[in-house]
């Protein structure tokens, strides 16, 4: 299975859990610590976590970051190594002798091990709403001394957010949308970050129905042909990069030619990255969402 398509379904069931209930870097030596004290935050900073790591360098706290995960690609320059977000190893994080790792969902032995080595955890779990994002930024920029630089881009976030919600038409219906995960038909309802977003785009979830009372996290797999019933107007694929899905794969499936999102070429290919972070880049996902749906 590929890795992303490994990482989004990872992503699915820590959200199943909560709601039921030998790594080496892969670039030059790390900087010796000595006896770093940092006057205004940490001076070495780990990051486990491709939303935090965009996070940090977007707040400012790009120059403190000296090594992040190997699923972290962004920006282009962040300091990208062989260690792992979802199989951390103690000793290869503290190769780089950091004052501070930021991760998302530590092991409770991994954030132990690290604190037993006076180095510093910040967790910040996957966020369930914009709010939540805006929350994680103000303990980022806490923790690294960049209080400030965090409060104004939450403000230019939600003023920029605000912004393109206006340009929502007023329809008298809203229409429907699909937003698949992997080619399993894995998806989310609106009780979710991503569904969030696509509220805020004025559309409706065709997946609701799947998960009426949340016990599935607002992750469910449907049935092929609870898709095909529920015919939406618009499908947004987050699984292209990933698993190799488009317009011409999704509509060679079976019962799926037939579709309204098919017949109207209203299959919509999202970045998997965006569309799967709650950091910063979440306004370019929105505009993406309102964009392809402006002529409905």
């Amino acid at each position: 299975m590929h890795l992303k398509r490994s990482l989004a379904l990872a992503t699915v069931a820590a959200a199943l859990l909560v709601a039921c209930g030998d790594d080496t870097s892969a670039s030059d030596d790390p900087p010796s610590s000595g006896e770093r004290e940092a006057a205004s935050g940490p001076e070495a900073i780990v990051s486990l976590s491709p939303t935090a790591t965009e996070m940090l360098f977007a707040i400012g706290a790009g120059d403190q970051v000296v090594a992040v995960d190997d699923q972290s690609d962004h920006p282009d320059d962040v300091p990208t190594t062989d260690l792992s977000g979802y199989e951390p190893n103690v000793e290869a994080i503290a190769t780089y002798e950091p004052d501070l790792v930021v991760a998302s969902d530590l092991p409770e032995d991994i954030t132990a091990g690290l604190e037993a080595l006076d180095i510093e955890v910040l967790s910040i779990a996957t966020a369930t709403t914009l709010d939540d994002t805006y929350a994680q930024l103000a303990d980022l920029g806490a923790a690294t001394g960049h209080e400030e630089e965090a409060e104004e881009l939450a403000a230019t976030m939600r003023s920029d957010i605000d912004e393109l919600v206006a340009t929502v038409p007023d329809r008298d219906v809203a229409p429907t949308y699909y937003h698949e995960l992997d080619p399993t038909l894995y998806t989310a309802t609106s009780d979710t970050f991503i569904g969030e977003i696509y509220s805020l785009a004025g559309l409706e979830n065709v997946a609701d129905p799947a998960d009426p009372d949340g016990s599935l996290g607002g992750y469910p797999q449907i049935a092929p042909e609870f898709l095909a019933d529920a015919d939406p107007d618009y499908v947004f694929l987050a699984d292209g990069e990933c698993c190799g899905e488009d317009a011409d794969t999704f509509a060679a499936r079976p019962g799926f030619a037939d579709l309204t999102a098919v017949a109207e070429e209203h299959i919509v290919l999202l970045d998997e990255d965006v569309a799967s972070r709650w950091g910063p880049r979440v306004v370019e996902l929105l505009e993406t969402i309102i964009d392809a749906t402006a002529p409905a």
